[in-house]
């Protein structure tokens, strides 16, 4: 199989990372058949706490077209992190401004597939055209030592 990576590149635009934690997603057959092969987006995708266990939501996995029992493309998904980090987040989500986003799903090492979250503030307007800006001198900056 390829190496899967589906990225949220809305995230960085529209928030500040303070902390990355990495969990473990619990999915059914077809939706591990759609990831890795790439039919999957997080582009609408949030955390939720409900009952001291954390949630993904409106994360679209596509239905698998080979599967004859395929699975809900929006249903809630419960991600797996130590009870020692799922205190830590929630203390911190309870903090106003504070908000937890999945950014990246992958493939590890040992062929588990992987929800890269961070705990993150929300940017201001302000902040999203210092990063923009950010971003354009750093390009131009690559196009001037590529000459």
């Amino acid at each position: 199989m390829s190496d899967v990576e589906i990225v949220n590149r809305k995230a960085t635009h529209l928030y500040f990372f303070t902390q990355v934690f990495e969990a473990g997603i619990i999915l059914s057959g077809t939706e591990v058949k759609s990831i890795k092969s790439g039919k999957a987006n997080l582009s609408d995708a949030y955390c939720a706490f409900d009952h001291g266990e954390l949630w993904i939501r409106n994360f679209h996995i596509s239905e698998y077209e080979s599967g004859s029992n395929n699975h809900d493309p929006k249903r809630p998904r419960k991600l797996l992190l130590n009870r020692a980090e799922l205190k830590k987040l929630e203390k911190k989500v309870n903090e106003k401004g504070n908000t937890i986003i999945p950014y990246k799903v992958y493939l590890s090492d040992r062929g588990m597939i992987k929800v890269e979250i961070a705990l993150a503030s929300g940017k201001k307007s302000f902040d999203k055209r210092e990063s923009i800006k950010e971003k354009d001198v750093k390009r131009d900056l690559e196009r001037k030592l590529a000459e």
